[in-house]
Order: structure tokens, then sequence, then C-alpha cells
């Protein structure tokens, strides 16, 4: 989701305060935040592999809240249904903000990246199921694993192996990245809910239509607005819909719109105060306990070869590439939709491999798809796989194009006719850097 910088509060800092305020800005920054949730998942992964796994796995399952509520849920379902709804309510903030005043206001320049991300989901979900298919392995339940993409990830290393691209290249991974967020809320509350109970479902949307009333008249005390969320995601809970959709829906009822008295966007505020918990507990902790997969014990050639982790790799790694770029492709020469802003379609083959790096919510569609049963490890451990290898591959694909430094119907010129351009192959950032210090020289030298 888009990065916005921290607000800034008007009071002198305490010693403590000022920490607590570099922790909140370092949260902010989707690098340190993809770096944390990475550390988190490698700690579960070494741990559930160590002589001391099976104290992983039992406080993975320790078991706590009160039944009579049908609240009596393991750490690990906590993370995943509770702690991940924080995360969910901030994707529902960005996208009321992208669909009011964002990037998906208009129609006309969101089209290309909004159908892409459809293709960078179908695709997948394709490659998938003809390997199911192929291979009679009974496990098609999981199609929608690949279809994912986590942004979290994908912009932090944009930042780190995209620098020397154009901007727009970001704009349409982030236009891409929250269509895609959207698709994958859908596809949750559609095809993963196996029996919807009408009278908590319709009790938590009541819950929902009293907080979005709160938030549209400006009443944001924490006290009123927070239990009131808890008691929406409990009823949708009881109700046999994932949970995670509460927090969507309560994201999306918060006004975008400024008012003539307001000088920043409620959306920006609330995404301000939560994005800090969101990036540095909620989805470390559940990558904590939805990476932690035991591979040890088992062949190396048997989890190769297993069709969900062929089905689901094949579809991270190939399909996202082949829906997104491929689609692009087709779509840029077949239609008048163009990338424009000087993004070309070669600058795009990273995007699309970072969109391959699926991670948090594949690891949800994981869990939801194979709970229980011994498909649970595999898919698992080949999301953690395939995301692995979009992320290297997008990192040097990425770094190999930033080196370029003609693009457009230049760089078309540059090849046919060399003599005019000896610079093609990016010697113009030394002339640059030659005429500036030239410039910049008291003396005159070159």
């Amino acid at each position: 989701m888009p990065h916005r910088e921290p607000s800034q509060h008007h009071h002198i800092p305490t010693k403590d305060d000022s920490g607590n305020r570099r922790m909140q800005v370092s949260i902010r920054d989707e690098t340190f935040a993809g770096l944390v949730l990475l550390g988190a998942a490698l700690l579960a992964l070494l741990w559930a592999n160590s002589p001391w796994r099976d104290a992983y796995h039992h406080l993975a399952e320790f078991q706590f809240g009160p039944a009579a509520l049908h609240l009596d849920l393991s750490l690990h379902t906590w993370a995943a249904d509770g702690l991940l709804a924080i995360f969910f309510f901030v994707v529902g903030l960005e996208l009321k903000t992208e669909f009011v005043t964002g990037s998906l206001r208009r129609i006309d320049e969101a089209l290309l990246p909004m159908l892409a991300a459809v293709l960078g989901m179908v695709v997948p979900a394709v490659f998938y199921a003809v390997i199911q298919a192929a291979t009679d392995s009974g496990a098609m339940h999981g199609w929608a694993i690949p279809t994912a993409t986590d942004i979290a990830f994908a912009v932090a290393l944009l930042g780190i192996f995209g620098k020397g691209l154009p901007p727009a290249l970001r704009v349409f991974l982030l236009t891409l990245a929250v269509v895609d967020d959207l698709l994958a809320i859908t596809v949750i509350a559609v095809f993963y809910t196996d029996e919807i109970h009408f009278l908590p479902l319709i009790g938590a949307l009541a819950v929902i239509a009293v907080f979005g009333l709160l938030v549209q008249r400006r009443i944001t005390r924490w006290w009123l607005l927070v239990p009131l969320a808890v008691l929406a995601w409990a009823l949708m809970h009881e109700a046999g819909v994932h949970a995670t959709v509460a927090g969507v829906l309560l994201g999306m009822t918060v006004p975008a719109k400024t008012r003539r008295s307001e000088h920043h966007q409620m959306t920006h505020a609330f995404v301000e105060r939560i994005q800090p918990i969101s990036a540095g507990f909620a989805l470390p902790v559940f990558a904590f306990f939805a990476a932690g997969v035991t591979v040890i014990g088992t062949e190396i050639g048997e989890l190769a070869t297993d069709p969900v982790v062929l089905g689901v790799v094949a579809g991270l790694v190939l399909g996202k590439v082949v829906g997104i770029w491929g689609g692009v492709a087709v779509l840029t020469r077949v239609t008048r939709l163009r990338l424009g802003h000087g993004v070309d379609l070669p600058d795009l083959l990273g995007v699309a491999m970072l969109a391959g790096i699926g991670f948090t919510v594949s690891l949800l569609i994981a869990e939801l798809s194979f709970a229980g049963t011994p498909e649970s490890d595999p898919a698992r451990f080949s999301v953690l796989v395939a995301s692995f290898i979009s992320a290297l591959l997008a990192a040097l694909t990425l770094r190999a194009r930033a080196k370029v430094r003609i693009r457009g119907r230049g760089a078309r010129t540059a090849w046919r006719r060399p003599e005019k351009h000896p610079d093609r192959r990016g010697t113009v950032r030394g002339v640059v850097r030659k005429r500036q210090s030239s410039s910049q020289d008291p003396g005159g030298r070159s």
C-alpha cells in the first residue's frame, strides 16, 4: 500500500517518546516492514525444523479464549483470523482512498493495471488447475493459493532494486495490488465460506453500519470505535464468514474526502495510526505461525513432485508473469490502452515477477484450503519457495532494467542506428556525470 509520511506531534518529546516515534517511522517504511515480516517467517521456519520443533507446534496449537462464544481458538487461528483482520482493516482504508481520491478514481488511467490484476489472478489459477487435473491429485480446492500478491514485500523490493526506473511503475504496481487485494477478499468471502449463519451476519453488518455512521460524523474516540470493531469481528466469525472480511468492511466505511475545516483525509489519519500495529505486530505474528512448516524427515524428491507444490510454484512464478506481463503486451497491441508516463513493456517484467510473491494472503488461503489435511504443509511450503524464487528473479530483472538509460522510441532508434547512439548500453549516465562535474568545477577544468 502507498507509503505516507508520519504525522508530526506538537509536543516536546521525552527520550522514550522520541524512541517510540523513531520505531513508528521505521515500521511505516515499506522496506523495514518487509524485513521484519521476512525475519518472522525465517525464525518460524528455522524453529519448525530444529530439534525443538515440537515446542513450536505446541505453542501454535495452544488454545485460549471464551468457549461460550465459540472463540476458544489456538494461537495459530487467533493470528490468522484475529490479528490479520487489523491488516485487512488497513487494506479497506487503502481501497477506500484509491476509489475516492486515488489511482482508481479515473477508470481510463486505472483500466490497464486493473485488467492486469485480473489476468494475474486468473492465469495462475489456470496453471494450478491444469496441473491438478493432469495428476488427478484431488487438491483442486487450492486453486486460489497462487492468485494473491503480497504488496508489502513487492513494494519493498521495488524500492530497493528499482531505483532509477520510472516512478509511474510504482503507481502501476500499487494499483495492481489494490485490485488484487479486493479480488482476494472476494475470493475468501465467496469460495472459502462453508456455511453462513444469517442472524450473526446481519448483526455484524449492523454494527459495521454504526461504526460507519460514527466515523462519517467525525466521532473517532477509540473507546467507542474499538469495541464496535471487535464486536463486528466476533459476529462475522460466528456467522461463518472469514472474520478478516469485517476488517475490510470497517475500513471501507471511513470517509476519504476532507471537509472544509480538515487538512488531512480521515483514511490517511487512520492508516498512520494503525499501520505500525499492522506492519510491526499483526503481520509478523501471522507470518511466524503460518510459515512454520516442518520439512525435516520429508524426502526432497517427494516434496518437489507433489502436485500441490508444483501447482503453486508454477502459478506464482510463471502464471503471474504470463498473466500480467503477457496480458499487458497483448492489451497494448490489440486495444487503445497504453502504459505511458515513461513506462515501457520491458520495465513491467520485473513488476510481474514481484507479483509472484504471494506470501501473506497466499499463506492464508493455503490454510483455508487445506486446514487439517496432509496437503497443508506442502501448500504452505510451496508458497514460501515460490515467493523466494519470484523475489530473486524480480530483483535481478529490476536491477538489470534500471541500468538501461535510453527508453521507448529512443531505445528502438538506438538499436537500429547505433552510430548515432554510441551510449545505448548505459554510458549516458557517465556523460551526464562528466558534464555535471565540469559545470561544478570552479576552474573550468573538464
